[in-house]
């Protein structure tokens, strides 16, 4: 079988003139970059801003397990099939970061024969959204140090410094750091922090902004740092907010790339899902709406995470109501779920999967707690058997779920038909009461805490005496109507990695709570979860290489 990069590569891809025109977009509207990528112009947005919004479907999944979930191959298959179907669909897409791409989980363009291309472009440098991301969060680093060390008018307390300076990649020695060794000249010596440039609040604005106006003020409403009488010191304070901007004008727009089967694809904006919100951009998601008659977008990781802010973080800002959910299993996840180890899972085993379908249960739960309809998908592999999918074909039919099997990897969008169709009857016969889980109006206590009740499963939240004084401090400057944005390990239901299935009478310990006041949300850090993670021991970027003709190899 090849591989997705060689599928990739030996792709016939439409010049991206001829794939825009498809959903009615002319050339005058394209920022090109070279013949198969482009942006979508500011003014586009004004031409489409009176039509009438598509369906919204939202693709979710299971927790991730070593085994594969194909959350995004699905995404990307499902369009397809929508396409076959001559459904005027759009795909919405977050741009894959290159920590993951050089550490252990790869890239983020699907895979086999449901993936977008150009993938190693995508992959790696893109159109330089995410080095504009960085550009800007470090400039707003180095006018703040700058600012103290030409004299500190702000009167800014350096052990009370919060923004933190990013780089787009797993670098594990840059989680702590000491700035300002050398001379005088040099700046004030103290501990400093990286964090990966998807966890940047400049990353979560830039997905929650719905033009340049509004992201300019987000921008200036950035907390960098208090004072010595605690009072918040702002971007604007430090007079950054423009040359800011500046950086991040063009990355505000959403780029337009194609799938294998030439469906148009939104890939915009990219925050991880376990220690950010985890969703595309809200500039791309109402573009492709106006754009299309569907609109398929996805949410990172579990349905625990992604989901979760999806409806609570996104929705709620942005005013989007998702029309339906696709939630993604697979056969080997549900049975690594259920105590299988990994090197077993191509065997048949219907007892490890009655232990672990408890997961899949435990999200279909909690879907439904948002009132929009759900469908279950599983990501078909050759080694599933029969009696495999059908046991869990009559799980969610008794649970009250759509469910279809989706063969998109090996098949394209004729893999994922079955799928397709189940999700039309869903959007023609079955209709959204979607609301988010809480009000705005409570404490943040109890929106953490319903949150881990309600979704989690949780017992209780314990926290650290230093995220109760934080909390405290937050509600006290007024922020208590914002959202919760929870940083948990994707792995579990729980704050422990290791808690597989659906684990019960845990608590989630809250160590750290800070205020996104520019993104609009409340960050709570639980357990062990890292703003900047480390490479593995056998980095995927050991087997990338590029070959004498230019081609790339090893990225998946």
């Amino acid at each position: 079988m090849k591989t997705d990069i060689q599928i990739a590569q030996e792709a016939y891809m439409m010049n991206i003139k001829e794939v825009a025109s498809q959903i009615g977009i002319e050339e005058d509207d394209l920022e090109l970059y070279g013949k198969y990528k482009a942006k979508l112009s500011d003014e586009l947005m004004e031409k489409v801003k009176d039509n009438q919004d598509g369906k919204l479907v939202l693709v979710t999944a299971i927790n991730p397990t070593p085994a594969g979930e194909g959350k995004t191959t699905i995404t990307v298959g499902l369009g397809q099939a929508l396409h076959q179907l001559n459904k005027k669909t759009l795909i919405a897409l977050r741009e894959p970061s290159l920590g993951p791409c050089f550490g252990i989980k790869g890239g983020a363009a699907g895979g086999g024969y449901s993936q977008v291309v150009p993938m190693e472009d995508l992959n790696l440098h893109f159109t330089g959204d995410f080095h504009a991301i960085t550009s800007a969060n470090n400039l707003l680093a180095a006018m703040l140090d700058n600012h103290i060390q030409q004299g500190n008018v702000l009167r800014i307390d350096p052990r009370q410094i919060v923004w933190k300076r990013c780089l787009d990649m797993n670098d594990r020695v840059l989680r702590n750091v000491v700035v300002g060794l050398g001379n005088k000249m040099d700046g004030m010596v103290r501990e400093d922090h990286f964090v990966i440039t998807v966890a940047s609040e400049i990353m979560a604005i830039l997905c929650l902004a719905n033009d340049l106006a509004d992201l300019k003020e987000r921008l200036g409403n950035i907390i960098v740092a208090y004072n010595f009488d605690g009072e918040p010191v702002t971007a604007n304070d430090l007079q950054a907010t423009g040359a800011m901007t500046a950086l991040l004008k063009d990355a505000l727009k959403p780029n337009l790339i194609q799938t294998l089967e030439h469906t148009p694809a939104l890939v915009h904006g990219g925050p991880f899902a376990n220690i950010a919100h985890g969703c595309n951009s809200v500039r791309a998601t109402k573009m492709a709406l106006k754009l299309s008659d569907i609109t398929i977008t996805e949410a990172g990781f579990g349905a625990d995470l992604g989901a979760e802010k999806f409806f609570d973080i996104k929705c709620r800002k942005a005013d989007l109501k998702p029309d339906a959910v696709v939630l993604v299993a697979t056969v080997r996840a549900l049975k690594y779920n259920g105590g299988v180890a990994k090197a077993e899972l191509n065997e048949e085993n219907l007892d490890a999967l009655k232990r672990g379908i408890v997961n899949l249960e435990k999200h279909i739960e909690n879907i439904k707690k948002y009132k929009v309809p759900v469908i279950v998908t599983l990501n078909s592999f050759i080694t599933d058997t029969d009696a495999e999918n059908e046991f869990i074909r009559q799980f969610c039919e008794e649970r009250g779920c759509e469910f279809a099997l989706s063969k998109v990897w090996e098949k394209g969008g004729e893999g994922g038909l079955e799928l397709a169709h189940k999700v039309l009857d869903t959007l023609e016969n079955k209709k959204s009461e979607f609301h988010p889980l809480y009000e705005d109006g409570i404490s943040l206590k109890e929106k953490i805490e319903i949150i881990t009740k309600e979704i989690y499963g949780a017992r209780g939240v314990v926290y650290e005496p230093a995220a109760l004084k934080q909390l405290a401090k937050i509600e006290e400057m007024g922020f208590s109507e914002l959202p919760v944005c929870m940083a948990k390990n994707q792995y579990s239901l729980s704050d422990d990695a290791k808690k597989l299935g659906r684990p019960e009478n845990f608590d989630i310990h809250v160590r750290e709570v800070y205020v996104n006041a520019g993104a609009g949300f409340v960050v709570v850090l639980t357990g062990t979860v890292m703003t900047m993670p480390g490479l593995p021991k056998v980095p995927a970027a050991n087997g990338i290489d590029v070959a004498e003709d230019g081609r790339i190899t090893g990225l998946f």
